[in-house]
This record gives structure tokens, C-alpha cells and sequence, in this order.
């Protein structure tokens, strides 16, 4: 498969999982706080949002020959140091690495608050990093960044 058929999907794939967490509307912190459905709800889709986006990182890093990161966070760098991606998206960006480290790793000991304030709060960067995406995308390719909706 292409490069930009897998960016394509995975995009797809991480628009569906923001959309179904700015859907759930319903979840308010009292609610979180007490059903562990709507935790792990909360929990599963922002990891596996993220790892979307990680998907997206080491797919673009493998495809175009960039240097090898060093971690998760660093992923990001190296999309930052090939001018995919914005230097001042960093800050935004590799917590979300570092927050899934959390999730996956330290499960136990991850915030509740935190959680629901990336829920709340934090949605749009998946966005923003959709956005950057997508731009380069169309740079490099040339296709229509409307073209992964359809």
C-alpha cells in the first residue's frame, strides 16, 4: 500500500475516534468520576487515538527515510526536523506520546482529572495534527485534503 493510502486511513481512522469522544457528550464529570464505562471509554479511545497518530508518525519516518527516533516523543521531532510538521507543534504533541506511556505503562496511576480534562480540553489537537498532516500531504502527493472524507 502506498504511503498516502495508509496516511488516508489512519486519519480516518483518528477523525472517527475524536468524533466519538466530542459526541459523548453525555459524559459529565460526575458521570465519569462514577461509571467505569465511561472512564475506559474515555481511557481506550484517547490511546487509541494516539496511537493513530503515532501510527502516522512512523509510517511517514519508515516511507521517507528519516532518521530512527528514539522514542515516542522524539517521533515527533522527526517529523518536526523534516518540516512536516510545525517545531512549535512539539509542545503539543509529544505529551501525547508521553501520555500514552502513562496509559499503557502506569495505569494504575494515571489522574482521573487529567483524563477528563484531555477529554474536555485537549481534542484539538488531534485536529491540529490532522491539519499539519494533511498539508503536507497534499504538498507531497498534490491530492485534495477534502479527498480522505469521501
Amino acid at each position: 500500500m502506498q504511503n498516502n493510502d495508509v496516511v488516508k486511513r489512519l486519519i480516518a481512522n483518528i477523525e472517527g475516534y475524536v468524533n466519538d469522544l466530542k459526541n459523548a457528550k453525555d459524559i459529565t464529570y460526575d458521570k465519569f468520576i462514577s461509571d467505569i464505562r465511561s472512564q475506559r471509554f474515555i481511557e481506550r479511545t484517547l490511546h487509541i487515538a494516539i496511537e493513530s497518530c503515532l501510527d502516522v508518525v512512523h509510517h511517514i519516518i519508515s516511507e521517507n527515510g528519516f532518521r530512527q527516533p528514539t522514542s515516542y516523543s522524539d517521533a515527533f521531532a522527526v517529523l518536526a526536523e523534516n518540516g512536516i510538521i510545525a517545531a512549535q507543534s512539539l509542545t503539543e504533541y509529544q505529551p501525547m506520546a508521553q501520555f500514552r506511556n502513562k496509559i499503557v505503562h502506569n495505569y494504575d496511576k494515571i489522574d482521573p482529572e487529567q483524563i477528563y480534562g484531555i477529554f474536555k480540553k485537549r481534542l484539538g489537537t488531534f485536529d491540529r495534527f490532522r491539519n499539519e498532516i494533511l498539508s503536507w500531504n497534499v504538498l507531497k502527493h498534490g491530492n485534495d485534503p477534502n479527498e480522505i472524507n469521501q
